[in-house]
């Protein structure tokens, strides 16, 4: 495990202490950053909901320590999730399993099954270690915008309705946790994120589904998630350019994710962010990107979906959610 520098160990006994209190601490994790409370507190869990305006049928994600501690969470571990912890723990992976004693309903949007993963950060990993329990925590914002990546980022959407920031630098991964079912014997992914579908196929051993619709609720399902104030329109590739130019034409103050097949193209548009090549890049920045056009003043952004393939299908359930109907007002 990484060090920590005296300032953040500082930091995480004050952070440990909110938790024990009941409060609500905005900690960092690899993915996003995570709005947490004692996983075992209902009123704490439950003021998760009031702050993020979450429906409280959305379930949380428990955080612990390390697969140690698994047994203390769930009711049963099948041996498909004990190898699938053993490869990907600490790491962007959530197993959904049957809810144990300890978790209460609040922290499972009322169902008998809870999602568990443990972070793959040095800072989350000490809070963990030095709190002695669960954390539920979902990203750290207003229920479906757009997650956030630094501190900078709750600070600027929660402000005071967070008692305690604790910074630990941008988010290394940028895209929430692959959730699993692993509650049958065969899994299936419920939400593309972190770990691939082929990294969970190469440890498996076989084929993994990932259907558009689940029996199971779990974060991130809603229609509109992931969602910036700038209406997500998204295009094929090569229409980028037209799509955006014609709009931006129409009136519309337009932000434009620009393929790398586009790169050094020039674009008429109110704003345009280079799409990294790499997917590993475009996962870490794609949060940031549609934080950037918003705040400049952006009023639709284009955008195509990558290839949905590895970090590109984390990507692309992402866009989509972005995309998704408005709630109407």
């Amino acid at each position: 495990m990484a060090r920590v520098s005296a300032t953040t160990t500082s930091d995480i006994e004050k952070a440990a202490g909110v938790l024990r209190a009941g409060g609500l601490v905005a900690l960092p994790t690899e993915t996003v950053y995570g709005l947490g409370a004692n996983a075992e507190d209902p009123a704490a869990v439950s003021r998760i909901f009031k702050v993020k305006g979450r429906p409280p049928s959305h379930p949380l994600i428990v955080h612990i320590g390390g697969a140690e501690h698994l047994d203390d969470w769930v009711e049963a571990v099948p041996a498909t999730a004990r190898l699938l912890a053993e490869h990907f723990w600490p790491g962007p992976l959530t197993l959904v399993l049957r809810r144990g004693r300890r978790v209460p309903l609040e922290a499972t949007g009322g169902l008998e099954t809870v999602a568990v993963r443990v972070p793959d950060h040095p800072v989350a990993l000490v809070l963990l270690s030095a709190f002695g329990g669960g954390v539920a925590a979902p990203s750290a914002n207003r229920f479906g915008s757009v997650s956030p990546t630094t501190a900078e980022h709750v600070r600027a959407e929660l402000g005071e309705a967070v008692d305690f920031v604790l910074d630990g630098g941008p988010c290394g991964v940028g895209v929430e946790s692959t959730i699993v079912d692993a509650t049958g014997e065969i899994p299936s992914v419920l939400r593309p994120g972190g770990v691939t579908r082929e990294d969970l196929e190469a440890v498996l051993g076989c084929p993994i589904a990932v259907p558009s619709t689940s029996r199971v609720r779990v974060p991130g399902q809603h229609p509109s998630h992931y969602a910036p104030r700038a209406r997500v329109v998204l295009v094929e590739p090569e229409k980028v350019v037209v799509e955006a130019e014609l709009a931006q034409e129409l009136g519309q103050r337009v932000g434009v994710f620009l393929p790398p097949s586009f790169a050094g193209a020039s674009v008429k548009a109110h704003a345009v962010v280079a799409v990294p090549g790499s997917m590993a890049s475009y996962a870490r920045g794609l949060y940031g990107f549609l934080r950037e056009l918003d705040q400049r003043g952006c009023d639709v952004i284009v955008a195509s979906l990558p290839v949905e393939e590895g970090l590109g299908l984390a990507i692309a359930n992402r866009l989509r959610r972005a995309a998704g109907p408005r709630p109407s007002s």
